[in-house]
């Protein structure tokens, strides 16, 4: 008997039959599924055990089966069967996981960019493609969620949304990139959309003035994305964003609440993000300006002849049609101040005669220097006091480190107008002539203070 256990266990005299190597082709051929999940298909596993049964040994079923024997003999001490898991090995992306899930969003998924990114600039050194697999399920996980988000419908006067649009336009035949801003009335899906030249925060308050004024009022609330201009990042303690102090003042101003996209959710400002679109797309091609402000001119002629007159593809009305119900729940702002007009801003000469406002430099009478000056804007100019007394008036600069000098400000000019300006008109000569000679004492004080500051100004 033990004799025949080792005939059976070493093969010897056991030639396959035809039978077998049917039954052997057979269960070899597992599914596909089943070779991908496990080296041993169940089939398998289920003849070997339906063999030694029969009485065949390691050997024979290894030789009858084209398997290994230790696979045979694993096999046939499952008391059940096992698909075969491969161990994860450690990933080199796994430290960068983190990253890679903020950073996709912002890139629109783009495998290409993530890789050049993470080898760039986080010392990876995988491949392309490990990149491109970990992005894949990142991609089918927003595409699904964009399929199932509500669209948000809001009330008459209840929330606007406003962002930056930017393309490039010739003026002349100069290249220039034109900053748009768009406001988008959450109801009516009227917008108001003016160019800039920049973003700074100077043109935001302006253009959010003039959209106040084109709509005859604003709504109680306006969503923003988290532009620069309106949230500085985060509060100590990370409680809630931080807000520009110049645009909070300026929202108190006006009445309304900001409000901002949660991050890497931009997506829920789609109102005025399609009109930005819709605005690239039928405004921009095939024109020519002569300047930003006959781009503006055209922009707004578009706007009033085009843009509120089609029929937009989600309300299915004209926006100048149902602005009609949501004018009269705007609240009022033309009986209100200008915030810019309202706001002074001090000012301390500099020994220049100069003024910073909003990185450019004015000028101011020289005889203010080391004064406290105040500056108020009216409309396109900056209106400069001192003790109530307007000094100077500039016109407004768009760029930035720009001069704007009026020469009768100079020492040189002044010191010429002033003689001329204290010497009284001739008369015959009395007893009190020379009870002038005082004033004559403090004008040419005077005239030596100008010319020891024009000697500064030269050195």
């Amino acid at each position: 008997m033990a004799q025949e256990e080792r005939a059976h266990d070493d093969g010897e005299g056991a030639q396959p039959g035809l039978q077998a190597r049917l039954s052997a082709g057979a269960t070899v051929a597992a599914s596909a599924a089943a070779t991908e999940d496990s080296v041993l298909g169940q089939q398998q596993w289920a003849a070997i055990h339906e063999r030694r049964r029969a009485g065949q040994g390691v050997s024979a079923i290894a030789r009858e089966m084209d398997l290994d024997r230790k696979t045979v003999r694993t096999a046939l001490q499952q008391s059940s069967w096992q698909p075969y898991r491969r161990r994860p090995r450690p990933s080199a992306l796994q430290p960068h996981m983190a990253w890679l899930t903020r950073r996709a969003p912002e890139v629109n998924y783009s495998a290409r960019i993530l890789h050049q990114e993470l080898c760039a600039q986080r010392g990876f050194g995988g491949c392309y493609e490990v990149v491109k697999q970990a992005v894949r399920p990142l991609r089918t996980e927003a595409a699904a969620a964009s399929l199932t988000q509500c669209r948000f419908e809001s009330a008459p006067a209840e929330q606007a949304q406003v962002d930056w649009g930017q393309w490039q336009v010739r003026f002349g035949e100069q290249p220039v990139v034109v900053h748009v801003l768009v406001m988008t009335l959450g109801y009516s899906r009227r917008a108001y959309a003016e160019g800039f030249l920049n973003e700074r925060i100077a043109n935001v308050l302006a253009a959010h003035e003039r959209a106040f004024a084109h709509f005859g009022g604003r709504c109680e609330t306006i969503l923003y994305d988290r532009m620069r201009t309106v949230v500085l990042g985060p509060q100590e303690g990370g409680k809630g964003p931080r807000l520009n102090p110049t645009f909070e003042a300026f929202a108190r101003h006006w009445g309304f609440a900001p409000r901002l996209c949660q991050p890497y959710r931009a997506q829920t400002k789609g109102k005025v993000e399609s009109g930005v679109k819709y605005l690239k797309r039928n405004f921009a091609p095939g024109r020519t300006y002569r300047d930003l402000e006959d781009f503006n001119a055209q922009l707004m002629a578009w706007q009033t002849g085009v843009a509120d007159l089609r029929v937009h593809g989600t309300t299915h009305q004209r926006p100048i049609e149902r602005f009609a119900t949501e004018a009269t729940a705007l609240t009022p702002t033309a009986s209100q101040a200008s915030f810019l007009q309202a706001m002074v801003r001090d000012r301390v000469v500099a020994d220049d005669w100069l003024v910073s406002i909003d990185g450019n430099r004015y000028s101011v009478p020289c005889e203010l220097i080391g004064r406290t000056v105040q500056v108020v804007r009216e409309g396109g100019h900056w209106v400069i006091r001192h003790r109530g007394q307007v000094v100077a008036r500039h016109g407004v600069l768009a760029g930035r480190a720009q001069l704007c000098v009026d020469t009768a400000h100079g020492p040189a000019a002044r010191r010429r107008a002033q003689p001329a300006a204290a010497v009284p008109p001739a008369e015959p000569a009395t007893p009190t002539a020379p009870a002038a000679s005082p004033h004559v004492e403090v004008q040419v004080r005077e005239l030596s203070i100008y010319d020891e500051l024009m000697h500064t100004e030269v050195a």
